[in-house]
């Protein structure tokens, strides 16, 4: 690690090296594969668009700053190769995003990752603390963010957009070091390696078809069955379509015309035309088949039952849920980490529901090894007192 100098990648920055041929590409990724780390990120476009359009992806080894341009480059084995070779650790910041770009250009994510936003975390920096605010208090180095916003797709980029993008990469080894020995210290490391594992699991995980997305609309847990087929049918049809069409799903229904639709129940395109903020041009080419949805909900129901939207807890939980969150707080505190890292709110939801719906309370699997060990056992006790509690009232 002592060869990554921050100082030199952050000169290099000022001249980075464009990577424009499949020969030019495999030549470095063979470079690449044989150092111990890379670092990693990304620029892309995505407003009118379903899925992200690349418009960059940057690397920094041990001595310079690169450009990859995918607007020139189509073969991209070689990265893939690289991307798949375990013996290099890929430095990442905040990095779902360009994993899911990756899965779209490349068909595989990099592995391993150290994204140094957990890093951060682990080490009680912040959570999900931005890479800009992570360098001023670490290096003491300004980075001006007033790129972010740029057209990555355009030819020829600014120098200043190149400055910008080749610095996003300059300091993570410099990061990564300081979190890696900090970690090693408090003999925690294998911790990130088990965040960041599951971070790569999560980004595998796609709901193509679109079956499950309508289970985010809490509010509709009293939806009878058969308007909670229509409105899974419905949601279902709008993620295909606009995948199929390379579109932000608002462009097809947003989620509250989706919801205004099965709550009216319209009979007719006059019925669905006077809905808040249906796109006319939806409505002209596909209100026949939104109807048809509601039409055949309740024989969709009976054929496919939709698995019911779980009902809010009862209020009985809003002061047994701050018992629990203070356990994982503590915890947090006793090991100078985040606690939001600690216990996530959609983990206790499915503790609790666990107990509540199956009648026995189940440490989520979704849950890391390390902090199953760490504040496990202390709330199934402490749920097992509210249970006695929650029995006897």
């Amino acid at each position: 690690m002592s060869d990554y100098n921050w100082k030199t990648l952050e000169s290099s920055a000022e001249t980075p090296v464009w990577i424009r041929s499949e020969a030019d590409l495999s030549r470095y990724c063979d470079h690449w594969r044989t150092l111990p780390l890379i670092a990693l990120d990304t620029e892309f476009i995505r407003v009118e668009t379903f899925y992200p359009i690349a418009g960059l992806i940057q690397v920094a080894d041990e001595r310079q700053c690169y450009l990859i341009d995918p607007l020139d480059i189509s073969d991209f084995s070689a990265l893939a190769a690289l991307f798949q070779d375990e013996a290099v650790i890929k430095l990442m910041h905040a990095a779902t995003e360009d994993l899911e770009l990756f899965l779209k250009v490349m068909g595989v994510l990099p592995t391993p990752v150290f994204d140094t936003q957990i890093g951060g975390a682990l080490l009680n920096w912040g959570f999900s603390m931005g890479l800009q605010r992570m360098l001023e208090q670490k290096l003491g180095v300004q980075m001006e963010k007033h790129e972010t916003t740029s057209d990555w797709l355009k030819r020829p980029l600014t120098k200043s957009q190149e400055h910008y993008a080749a610095l996003d990469v300059a300091y993570l080894p410099a990061i990564y070091e300081m979190q890696k020995q900090a970690l090693s210290e408090r003999g925690t490391y294998y911790w990130a390696e088990q965040e960041n594992q599951t971070m790569l699991d999560n980004a595998l995980i796609d709901d193509v078809e679109g079956y499950d997305y309508y289970r985010r609309f809490t509010q509709m847990w009293r939806c009878p069955t058969h308007k909670l087929a229509a409105l899974r049918d419905l949601t279902a049809w709008r993620e295909q379509v606009a995948r199929d069409r390379d579109v932000p799903r608002n462009r097809i229904l947003k989620n509250q015309v989706l919801l205004q639709i099965v709550e009216a129940w319209p009979r007719n395109l006059g019925d669905l035309s006077r809905l808040h903020e249906i796109r006319k041009h939806i409505l002209r080419s596909d209100g026949e088949t939104i109807l048809g949805f509601l039409r055949a909900g309740a024989d969709s129901a009976q054929a496919n039952p939709p698995e019911p939207i779980p009902k809010p807890l009862h209020y009985f939980w809003n002061k047994h849920l701050k018992k629990l969150k203070a356990i994982a707080r503590r915890a947090a505190e006793e090991n100078d980490l985040a606690p939001e890292i600690l216990l996530r709110r959609k983990e206790l939801e499915a503790l609790v529901r666990s107990g509540v719906d199956e009648g026995e309370y189940k440490l989520p699997p979704q849950m890391s090894d390390w902090r199953q060990q760490l504040i496990g056992a202390a709330l199934l006790d402490e749920l097992e007192v509210i249970e006695r509690l929650r029995c006897s009232t």
